[in-house]
């Protein structure tokens, strides 16, 4: 080969390797463990209709996975009241010891079927059935039984008013000051993919405004988002909200006005999140305000809280 065969034999290969370099992307890490890249299973039938089984179909969707309803899937989801098919197998004493957070997947004659006694936990058995085809496992004879072991599953947020998170090293708030649901989606999928089932939104070196009309609001719009998914939100109120907010002289614990006050708060909270799951409290340490500063033990401002939430089924941390 001559010296000028072998200058345009370099050329196109320099020209190959800068087309083949500008088509090719690194993953940005952004899908996590749910990038669903060889996926190869037959059709699936997701016999149930809810919010939750909405995100069961969208999520087999984006696996590229044919999505129907018919008992001739080679895949059947779904409860014992939802799927003729799953009533018929007679389950349902063993799903109810499971709870309604736990999930059967078996395979029976050929057929992977995916049960629980709600749509939260056949999400939950969803997401593991997914994990199995994208990491390549056989599922021609699967007899998996789960449930979680804790009953609380919760991430602690620590969210400031302004948009910053105290020690974090990763951006700022997913929700306070921006206002973006796809974020919200693909906060609630990873955590649901991994069974986290509630999240504390906002510092536990809290600001009183958080409990305001104007915070809730926005909380009840996030909770909404993340409802179907499973995920409760919680929040972190500064104890001395009651002169704060409602202009008390005290937030004493033991009085009958600071009792009654968070009783009205609570409520508020629960008329616009049905499912709140309750407060996350950090008192009398790093200079936060708490019952001790009333000459009160934890466990009066504790149970003065925990009467408050009560009657709507929430619970104090």
């Amino acid at each position: 080969m001559s010296h000028r065969e072998s200058r345009t034999a370099l050329f196109l290969v320099l020209c190959f390797l800068c087309l083949f370099v500008a088509n090719v992307k690194a993953d940005d890490g952004y899908r996590l463990w749910l990038r669903y890249d060889h996926m190869r299973v037959g059709s699936i039938a997701v016999q149930g209709q809810s919010a939750t089984f909405d995100v069961i179909r969208r999520e087999l969707l984006g696996a590229g996975i044919v999505v129907g309803n018919s008992d001739d899937a080679s895949v059947i989801i779904g409860l014992p009241q939802t799927s003729t098919f799953i009533r018929k197998l007679g389950w349902e004493p063993e799903l109810q010891k499971l709870g309604p957070e736990g999930f059967r997947i078996h395979t029976i004659r050929s057929v992977v079927v995916i049960a629980s006694t709600t749509d939260i936990g056949t999400l939950y058995g969803t997401f593991h059935f997914l994990r199995l085809l994208q990491t390549e496992q056989p599922i021609d004879r699967l007899q998996v039984d789960q449930r979680p072991a804790l009953k609380l599953r919760l991430l602690n947020h620590w969210d400031n008013l302004d948009g910053s998170i105290e020690r974090g090293y990763a951006g700022k708030s997913l929700w306070i000051g921006v206002d973006n649901k796809q974020r919200l989606l693909d906060y609630a999928r990873a955590n649901a993919s991994l069974g986290i089932n509630g999240s504390v939104l906002n510092n536990v070196n809290a600001n009183s405004e958080f409990l305001t009309a104007k915070y809730l609001k926005k909380f009840a719009a996030i909770a909404d988002v993340f409802r179907p998914f499973g995920i409760r939100v919680y929040l972190s109120p500064r104890f001395s909200a009651p002169i704060d907010l409602g202009k008390l002289p005290t937030a004493d614990p033991l009085d009958p006005a600071v009792i009654e006050w968070w009783k009205q708060k609570a409520a508020e909270i629960y008329k616009l999140i049905p499912d709140f799951g309750g407060f996350l409290v950090k008192a009398n340490s790093e200079g936060q305000p708490g019952p001790r500063t009333y000459n009160r033990t934890h466990a009066d401002g504790a149970n003065m809280l925990a009467a408050a939430l009560a009657p709507h089924r929430g619970i104090v941390m």
